[in-house]
């Protein structure tokens, strides 16, 4: 259970996808005009994101190592047709607020990287474990993102009025440089922190410190 605990909380903070492994960024970036979009797409993520590691866990030891790649996106495009049809059922309006980038989940750095680096080397509950706090962490940033845009651009959240009549939209964040310059922003007050909180332990200021994935070439040898 601890094992579990440590490799589900991992993704809402240690290793946030977009804050912190800065992976992800295309639907960061492109559906967070509104805190709902954000959640939507964030939702999507956890499904596929979970349940490919729950598989990729199943037959890491069954599937040939030179096919690895092509069997991990034909297990994401499975979960992505899925996604999509419930998607047009049960929330279309939503989905048409979404648009293409439902459909490029499967190519999603996420997923592929969790993939690769983590279920295909560990047990299935672990792998659950992992893709569940990544998804939610990855889901959590999008619909944080999304409400700064959304109460910034339009004055609303989730929809809901915040401000009266004489609010002026800041109309530059919900634009495409707005959100560059919203997620530059939480990147440095995260960066920010993260060497607040190192300096308060006599520790010196990470040089790089948006990677903590432990399993690139930049986390070998540093201290976590």
């Amino acid at each position: 259970m601890i094992r579990m605990w440590k490799e589900f909380s991992k993704g809402l903070w240690k290793e946030l996808p977009p804050f912190r492994l800065v992976l992800g960024l295309c639907p960061v970036l492109a559906v967070t005009k509104t805190a709902d979009g954000g959640f939507g797409m964030g939702m999507a993520v956890v499904f596929v994101l979970t349940l490919s590691n729950l598989l990729v866990s199943l037959v890491r030891k069954i599937v040939p190592p030179k096919v690895r790649i092509a069997c991990y996106i034909v297990i994401a495009a499975s979960l992505v047709v899925a996604v999509e049809l419930l998607m047009q059922a049960f929330a279309y309006t939503l989905y048409q607020k979404l648009g293409i980038f439902v459909s490029l989940i499967v190519v999603n750095c996420i997923i592929l990287g969790r993939a690769e680096a983590f279920a295909s080397k560990n047990p299935p509950h672990l792998s659950v474990a992992d893709g569940l706090g990544m998804g939610l962490g990855f889901t959590l940033s999008l619909t944080f993102l999304g409400a700064i845009r959304e109460i910034s651009g339009y004055g609303t959240l989730f929809g809901a009025e915040l401000f009266g009549p004489s609010f002026k939209p800041f109309s530059f964040m919900i634009e495409a440089p707005g959100a560059f310059v919203c997620l530059g922003m939480v990147l440095g007050a995260m960066n920010y922190f993260t060497n607040l909180q190192r300096r308060r332990r006599g520790l010196a200021p990470r040089a790089n410190p948006t990677h903590e994935c432990g399993s690139c070439g930049l986390c070998k040898g540093t201290e976590r």
